[in-house]
């Protein structure tokens, strides 16, 4: 499991509140899928595995996450949806989290990586829009 040093400093300056919400993602993370690698993209952190895989990021009031292929993963509790996503319109897939009470059961997460990680094995490629 290699971790990012850059990461690291850009949780420990991140808001208080924001630290263990993104040390836990972080960690669900590496647990999920050792193979990983993370990188600071865009100014946030993000994770790479055979390509773009998620990234999340802190604000001042607010953290998100989200995943690349989103929109191919099996979600049928909702909670890259609209149900989750209470907070209002947020970067990423599961709204505005303020505490790790906002993110969904840690299974369900590890669940959804591990979708990720699957698809990024078999080359799974995100459709292109129609124009």
């Amino acid at each position: 499991m290699s971790k990012d040093k850059r990461i690291d400093a850009y949780i420990a300056k991140s808001a208080d509140f924001s630290k263990p919400i993104l040390t836990h993602l972080r960690n669900l993370i590496h647990k999920a899928n050792p193979e990983v690698t993370e990188a600071i993209k865009w100014g946030m952190p993000s994770f790479d595995y055979k390509g773009a895989f998620c990234s999340m990021a802190a604000f001042k009031q607010h953290c998100v996450f989200g995943f690349w292929k989103y929109k191919l993963l099996s979600d049928p509790k909702g909670y890259l949806g609209e149900r989750f996503n209470s907070g209002g319109e947020a970067m990423g897939n599961l709204g505005r989290m303020l505490s790790v009470k906002d993110l969904p059961p840690d299974k369900a997460i590890l669940d959804l990586i591990r979708q990720a990680k699957k698809l990024n094995d078999e080359g799974v490629k995100i459709p292109k829009p129609k124009p």
